[in-house]
């Protein structure tokens, strides 16, 4: 019960990313390294997909662990 309570804590926040990864990828993609540009770099559209794709492919997985984690606990 323990480790199913832990991994609930866990997963919230990697939640809300992948949620906000998924909303809104430009910002995402340009997190922490705004600093390195001088001016507002422009991502590609392929950029933009891919970052979705793989928050989505992210959301999946850890809700495919969350559900087995769960299903072992029982």
């Amino acid at each position: 019960m323990a480790e199913f309570i832990f991994l609930f804590i866990i997963c919230i926040p990697l939640y809300l990313i992948l949620i906000w990864q998924v909303f809104n990828p430009e910002e995402a993609m340009l997190w922490g390294k705004r600093w390195m540009y001088k001016e507002q770099p422009e991502v590609s559209d392929e950029a933009i997909k891919f970052t979705k794709i793989l928050s989505i492919i992210g959301i999946v997985v850890l809700t495919l662990i969350f559900v087995v984690s769960f299903i072992k606990l029982i």
